[in-house]
């Protein structure tokens, strides 16, 4: 099956200030490396060790030959701050610095390493060549330490590689009163995106040209055994099916230089009545496997999709911040039993989008609100296609990257929870929780002019999407902050 993710590739190269023991770097990259084979980290051990410029250009011939997409500098003694940081500057690719603590109060004469003293020198010889480098919160530590810090930074360098081999494809325009989707494109081409912007009426001309695609009863049954007996709608399958195979074939045909790709497509109102059918289910089943789809012609919104994919490996979806929760279900369900207030909880919804996995009864239907307008008198045709059912309780991260109108990036991060309380309504939907979610609404979503949509990661996600910004440079990111601390335009008196 085609991976849309990237397979981090990791070189571990340890480096030595002259005037120590090399040996003592090289003992302790070997330790290392060992508990990472002990942790399930892989990684290639670089054999040379790192004491001057030409072992950087040996490092390097090593860390291509070994196919290595990621680095790892490791300071096993304080280190030479001119080649190690020589080497992550001409690396291709997402690089880390960690350090090893001493071993021993034994041995501290030719044992001691003083890494921790190099680390400082490491960090302002990077900033002198302009190199952003992940250094974990506290990057110091030992064998087991280091290989934990190393696992840590995997998620992060495969978000990176992902975005400097990936390609957005868009079907638009937007839909009238969907501005807030705002999409200008410059921040993708800064943060290595492509992008092939396309007319909905390419997609419909590639669409028709399936008509009758030999493939279509094979992926139909795909389908039908997904659905098992969530399938209510089988008759409008083989739309689905051509459909889902268009997609697929528009990204085989169409990558080009890139290796990975999303889709920002429209979905309605004119997709219902020209392509016969609503396309969320569709969209589920390629987010399923890592290809997000976001509706809306939403751009950023598939952005925020991909990169909570690459981050923890777990299909996402993107949710409407869509409702309240009524006060009758929050005093019967919630009040008492889960440590929230009403104004933390809220529903995240969406038509149909979310993939199977995460619901609890999913269920072919059709969507309700366009029915309303488009087939108000008879039985649901065009308006069938969407996924729903309550999504499973468990944790979740809300997060979004997005542009303003000027093109300044931004982002917002928020861990939370969905919980097991039945939502009484239509979509794919579930009851979240965020603690402090009623400030973080008003304060950020509102106060900072983010729209609707929000990438959902499905567990904490937090500590891995907080660093890919920092390295991307995102100066802004906004959680939900505690109640002892207040955001900058916050009333305190409220």
């Amino acid at each position: 099956m085609y991976k849309n993710i990237p397979v981090v590739k990791l070189g571990l190269v340890a480096v030595s200030r002259d005037c120590f023991p090399i040996s003592l770097s090289e003992t302790r990259r070997k330790a290392v490396a060992a508990a990472c084979a002990a942790q399930g980290i892989s990684v290639v051990e670089i054999p040379t060790v790192i004491e001057n410029e030409t072992h950087t250009l040996k490092a390097l011939e090593e860390l291509k030959a070994a196919e290595c997409n990621a680095l790892c500098v490791f300071l096993g003694n304080f280190g030479p701050e001119g080649p190690e940081t020589l080497l992550a500057q001409k690396f291709d690719g997402p690089v880390m610095f960690v350090a090893a603590a001493e071993e021993s109060g034994e041995d501290l004469f030719n044992g001691r390493g003083d890494a921790y003293c190099g680390m400082l020198n490491a960090s302002y010889n990077l900033k002198l060549r302009g190199v952003n480098a992940y250094i974990p919160e506290y990057p110091v530590g030992t064998a087991e330490e280091v290989a934990g810090m190393i696992g840590e930074f995997i998620p992060v360098a495969r978000v990176l590689i992902g975005l400097k081999k990936l390609k957005l494809f868009v079907f638009g325009p937007r839909p009238q009163d969907f501005v807030a989707c705002n999409a200008p494109i410059e921040p993708f081409f800064r943060l290595g995106v492509q992008i092939q912007e396309n007319s909905e009426l390419d997609l419909l001309v590639a669409y028709k040209k399936h008509d009758n695609d030999p493939r279509i009863p094979a992926k139909m049954e795909e389908m039908r055994e997904e659905l098992g007996d969530g399938n209510k709608m089988d008759g409008i399958l083989s739309r689905l099916a051509q459909y889902e195979i268009t997609l697929e074939d528009w990204m085989k045909d169409n990558l080009g230089a890139s290796e990975y790709a999303m889709f920002a497509n429209k979905c309605w109102p004119a997709f219902q009545t020209e392509f016969g059918f609503v396309p969320c289910y569709v969209n589920s089943r390629l987010a399923s496997r890592l290809i997000p789809v976001s509706c809306e012609v939403d751009m950023y919104g598939a952005l925020s999709e991909y990169i909570i994919a690459c981050a923890t490996e777990i299909p996402p979806t993107i949710l409407d911040i869509n409702n309240t929760v009524p006060k009758d279900i929050y005093i019967s369900d919630i009040q008492g039993k889960y440590d929230y207030s009403l104004q933390d909880t809220f529903m995240g919804f969406h038509c149909g989008n979310t993939p199977v996995c995460h619901l609890t009864k999913p269920e072919m239907r059709y969507q309700l609100i366009m029915k309303r307008s488009l087939e108000p008198d008879s039985e649901p045709d065009i308006t069938r296609g969407t996924l729903e059912g309550d999504i499973k309780p468990g944790e979740i991260t809300f997060f979004r990257l997005q542009s303003s109108a000027d093109c300044v990036l931004r982002s917002y991060i928020a861990q939370g929870e969905i919980l097991p309380v039945a939502t009484r309504s239509f979509g794919g939907i579930g009851i979240f929780a965020i603690p402090e979610m009623g400030r973080f609404y008003r304060h950020v979503l509102i106060g900072k002019n983010y729209p609707h949509h929000g990438g959902v990661a499905f567990g904490k996600a937090g500590k891995t999407l907080y660093s890919v910004m920092r390295l991307l440079g995102i100066t802004e990111v906004d959680f939900n902050q505690p109640k002892n601390m207040l955001y900058p335009k916050e009333n305190p008196f409220a």
